[in-house]
């Protein structure tokens, strides 16, 4: 299992200053957001703005890495808001190896929770990408995405792991 931080906030509902930047990947264009010195979110499109701060630098740099194919995982501080399902679903796929899939099934059983609640929080990820829900799969393949565009940036992110095979 892999160490990454995944935390509720300290004063749940209540963070400090957001901090943005966007980066350009070949997934398109993105917003990563920090709050307290963790990044909280990464939106799909530009938000115009480019904010200073360590953790951004470091999370843009790993980004880049990842998508120039020398990156594969993730270890800036990351904090998701949500309860233990979500926090636990957003650990779970986070264990999830570069260019491997597991099913909300393999997740669902995993927690105890049935695959309907797991696909809801994968849904609900505010990390996509540094979080990587486009590596759970639905129990007959290829399901549900929420980064723009819809299946699209999911079947590029599990091409470009080289988890893709399944779909020629």
């Amino acid at each position: 299992m892999r160490s990454i931080r995944i935390a509720a906030p300290p004063n749940y509902g209540k963070m400090g200053r957001m901090r943005q930047r966007d980066i350009t990947t070949q997934f398109g264009a993105l917003t990563l957001v920090e709050a307290d010195d963790h990044i909280v979110r990464l939106n799909w499109g530009a938000s115009g703005r480019a904010d200073a701060s360590p953790v951004l630098d470091a999370a843009c740099a790993q980004l880049t890495a990842y998508d120039a194919g020398t990156r594969q995982a993730f270890d800036v501080p990351m904090r998701v808001q949500g309860g233990a399902l979500q926090q636990a679903v957003c650990a779970a796929m986070a264990d999830i190896p570069f260019g491997e899939t597991l099913t909300y099934g393999d997740i669902a059983r995993a927690l105890g929770v049935s695959a309907q609640a797991v696909g809801q929080a994968c849904g609900r990820n505010p990390i996509p990408i540094m979080i990587p829900c486009h590596r759970v799969m639905g129990a007959k393949g290829l399901t549900g995405f929420s980064g723009a565009g819809g299946v699209e940036p999911k079947l590029a992110l599990l091409k470009h792991e080289g988890a893709g095979d399944f779909l020629i």
